[in-house]
C-alpha cells in the first residue's frame, strides 16, 4: 500500500506569505475603492540594469544562430558558465574572500538551495535555526522529520543570537542581514559561531540573500571572511535582491571543497545531488547574472540598491518620529518594529490595513518570538513607501 511523506502533515495550512495575500486580496474585494499599499512581501519593483538586459539580449541572440547555440550547460549542469563563475569569483575577491571555480554552483535561487542542500544531510541530524525564522529554513526540515531546535532572537540580543554551549546541533541556519528582523552580525560574532561548528563538526548553513545592502565596513557580507569557516559552512546567495532577478531566477552555493564530514566532500555530494536533480539555469538568464558583477554592472545595481536603502530609510524615519522600536532600516531592505501599545501581529495586520490601508507581514508568522512584531519591506516605489508612511504616521499619531 502506497504511504505518503507524512511528514507534510505536520507542516502549518499555510505558508505566511499565502496568508498574508489572501487576507489581503479579500479586502481588496470588498473595499476595490481603496488605494492598498504593500510592504509585505520581499518582491523587488525596480527593472533589471541596462547592462543586464543588454547581456540577456545578446544572450538571445546567441540562441538564433547555430553557431553560438547553447544546449545544456556545461559540467553536467551543476555549475555555471566560465563567464558567470568568474564574475562570481571576482565578487568574493574584492571582499577578500578566495574561492575555486569548483565551490561555486549556480542555481534558480537561494529559496531552493535552502531547501535541497538538506538532501545531502542525514535526517537524523539536529537542526538549529533562530526564532523569528524564514518559514522555508523549519518547514524544508520538517518535511523530513528533523529534530529541530529554536535559540531565541529578542530584543534584549538584537534579535542576534549567538551560541548556546549546552546545545548540540548538527546543522545551523544563520541569515545575515537577516529575513524578517532586519539585524546582521559582525565579524566578531560569525567567529563565535565558526568556532562553535568547527568544535561540534557542525555545519553552519548560511543565508547572504542580502549581503549587497551591507554598507557597514564592520559586518560581514560573506561568513568565509572569517578564519575557518571553510571547514564548517555553506553559503547560499541569490541574484534576486541584489540585481532584481526575483522574475528571472538566478543564485549561487558556494560548498568549499575544505568541508568534510564522515571523511566525505560535501562539495562532491552536493555536485552530485545537482546533476542528478537540475538540469541547470538557462543560459540566457546565465548571461544577464554575469553582466552584474562586472565593473558596470556594480554601478548599475548599486543605483537600486540606493534607492531601496532610501526607502528603508523613509521607514525608519517615520518609526523614529513615531518612538517605536525597530531593528534593520540600515544594512538590510527589512524593518522589524515592534507593534504599538501591545498590538499582537495579527491584530496590528488587520489595523494596518484596514484604517491605513497598509499590508505587511505579522511577526508572529516567523515563529512564537515574532509575536508582537511586525515586518516591513523597502522594495516599494519611492512614492508608495512615502504615500504609506504617511497613512502609518497619522494613524499612529492618533493612537
Amino acid at each position: 500500500m502506497l504511504k505518503i511523506n507524512s511528514n507534510f502533515l505536520n507542516l502549518k495550512d499555510s505558508y505566511l506569505f499565502a496568508t498574508v495575500g489572501k487576507k489581503t486580496a479579500a479586502y481588496k474585494k470588498e473595499h476595490p475603492e481603496k488605494d492598498v499599499i504593500r510592504l509585505s512581501i520581499g518582491d523587488v519593483t525596480l527593472p533589471l540594469a541596462p547592462v543586464v538586459v543588454e547581456a540577456m539580449h545578446k544572450a538571445v541572440d546567441d540562441m538564433s544562430r547555430r553557431e553560438t547555440f547553447k544546449g545544456y550547460g556545461p559540467d553536467q549542469y551543476c555549475y555555471g558558465y566560465e563567464s558567470l563563475i568568474r564574475s562570481i569569483l571576482g565578487s568574493y575577491a574584492r571582499k577578500g574572500v578566495q574561492l575555486q571555480p569548483s565551490e561555486v554552483f549556480v542555481s534558480d535561487g537561494a529559496k531552493s538551495d535552502c531547501g535541497n542542500i538538506l538532501n545531502i544531510f542525514s535526517g537524523e541530524n539536529t537542526v538549529l535555526v533562530p526564532d523569528p525564522v524564514y518559514p522555508v529554513y523549519v518547514d524544508t526540515n520538517v518535511m523530513d522529520g528533523r529534530n529541530i531546535v529554536y535559540m531565541n532572537a529578542n530584543a534584549e540580543n538584537g534579535f542576534l543570537p549567538m551560541p548556546d554551549e549546552g546545545v548540540n546541533a548538527d546543522i545551523i541556519y544563520l541569515c545575515s542581514p537577516n529575513n524578517p528582523t532586519g539585524a546582521a552580525y559582525s565579524r566578531e560574532q560569525l567567529k563565535v559561531w565558526v568556532d562553535y561548528a568547527l568544535k561540534r563538526n557542525a555545519v553552519i548553513l548560511y543565508d547572504a540573500a542580502y549581503e549587497y545592502f551591507v554598507t557597514d565596513k564592520s559586518l560581514a557580507r560573506s561568513i568565509y571572511e572569517v578564519e575557518g569557516a571553510q571547514q564548517c559552512a555553506i553559503e547560499i546567495c541569490s541574484y534576486s535582491k541584489t540585481a532584481g532577478f526575483t522574475g528571472v531566477r538566478c543564485g549561487y552555493t558556494v560548498v568549499p571543497q575544505a568541508l568534510v564530514r564522515e571523511g566525505v566532500s560535501l562539495n562532491k555530494l552536493w555536485a552530485r545531488r545537482q546533476s542528478t536533480k537540475f538540469n541547470g539555469v538557462s543560459y540566457v538568464t546565465q548571461m544577464g547574472a554575469a553582466a552584474v558583477f562586472t565593473e558596470e554592472g556594480e554601478r548599475q545595481i548599486s543605483e537600486n540598491l540606493n534607492y531601496y536603502r532610501k526607502n528603508a530609510q523613509t521607514i525608519a524615519q517615520c518609526l523614529d518620529e513615531l518612538d517605536i522600536w525597530y531593528t534593520g532600516g540600515k544594512n538590510s531592505p527589512y524593518i522589524w518594529l515592534k507593534c504599538p501599545n501591545g498590538m499582537e501581529s495579527w491584530a496590528f495586520f488587520d489595523y494596518l490595513l484596514e484604517n491605513a490601508n497598509v499590508v505587511g507581514t505579522p511577526g508572529s508568522g516567523f515563529g512564537k518570538n515574532g509575536e508582537g512584531y511586525f515586518r516591513l519591506t523597502a522594495f516599494g516605489s519611492a512614492e508608495s513607501t512615502r504615500e504609506a508612511c504617511r497613512r502609518i504616521k497619522a494613524l499612529l499619531e492618533k493612537k
